[in-house]
C-alpha cells in the first residue's frame, strides 16, 4: 500500500482535521513505518504453529458459589457505615 498526499488528505477529511504541511509530513512517515511494521510481521511463517486461546497453560481456580438469601433490606444494611438494630444511623441534622 502506497501513502500519497491523497490518502494523506483523505485521512484529514475523514478524522475532520486540519493539518499544517509540515504535520502532514509527519503522518505520512508515521504511515509508512506502520505499514512497514505490519509487512514484517507478515513475512513470519506461521504455518506450524498452533492457535492460542489463552496465554498460558494455568487454570483458573474459582470459587464454589453459595447462594445465600437475603432480602435488600439486609444487603443495604450490610453496606451501611453506622447502623442501629434494623436502621440506618446518622447524625441529628434537625435540633
Amino acid at each position: 500500500m502506497s501513502v500519497d498526499d491523497t490518502l494523506i488528505e483523505k485521512l484529514e477529511v475523514l478524522s475532520r482535521l486540519k493539518l499544517e504541511s509540515q504535520e502532514k509530513k509527519v503522518l505520512k512517515n508515521d504511515i509508512e513505518q506502520m505499514i512497514s511494521m505490519f509487512d514484517k510481521i507478515a513475512s513470519i511463517d506461521t504455518e506450524n504453529v498452533e492457535p492460542l486461546t489463552h496465554m498460558t497453560t494455568e487454570i483458573d481456580r474459582y470459587r464454589d458459589d453459595q447462594a445465600i438469601i437475603m432480602s435488600a433490606k439486609e444487603i443495604l444494611l450490610d453496606a451501611a457505615p453506622v447502623r442501629y438494630k434494623r436502621y440506618f444511623s446518622v447524625p441529628k441534622v434537625i435540633e
